[in-house]
């Protein structure tokens, strides 16, 4: 006689949790992740990326992740709420950086805290490699960075571009 397992009992927030997290296509499996904010050491990173999902023949993945901050007079503050023009900000971006002609390219905004972010889409979506500039400030790379959390909390390698 075979027994089958009993699987976990899904529950409200279970439920919740899935229907909020956005549902990536099929087709993004194994991307190389650029995490992206502007910054001189982004753009370096963003045409790294671009370069190394040319080579590995990966899509490309843009991400911008809003810090937010506490419930501000019942808000809560960060992701501009256009994020069609911050995508296309993102792409415009990317044409300054390199020429995306041959690219798969994806462009994904989020909100919370940077490193966790990009962290749990790596992992989501079995991320080929991760690419983020190194921090622009001294004290960011003394007291802790994105960049360092995320050496110390890899899902898949971490590159970190100066």
């Amino acid at each position: 006689m075979r027994t089958v397992p009993l699987e976990r009992r899904q529950t409200a927030h279970d439920h919740q949790a899935e229907a909020e997290r956005p549902v990536e296509p099929p087709y993004l499996i194994h991307p190389v992740i650029v995490g992206y904010d502007g910054s001189p050491s982004a753009r370096n990173a963003l045409a790294y990326a671009a370069g190394t999902a040319r080579q590995l023949g990966r899509p490309l993945l843009m991400v911008y992740v809003a810090p937010t901050r506490a419930w501000e007079f019942g808000h809560t503050m960060g992701l501009p709420q256009d994020t069609a023009a911050l995508e296309l900000w993102l792409l415009s971006e990317l044409d300054q950086v390199t020429d995306s002609g041959d690219l798969d390219v994806h462009v994904r905004t989020r909100w919370g805290n940077p490193p966790r972010e990009l962290a749990a889409i790596a992992r989501e979506l079995r991320a080929e490699a991760l690419v983020i500039g190194v921090p622009r400030h001294f004290w960011h790379q003394a007291g802790g960075s994105v960049s360092g959390w995320l050496a110390r909390h890899p899902r898949c390698p971490v590159i970190v571009v100066p």
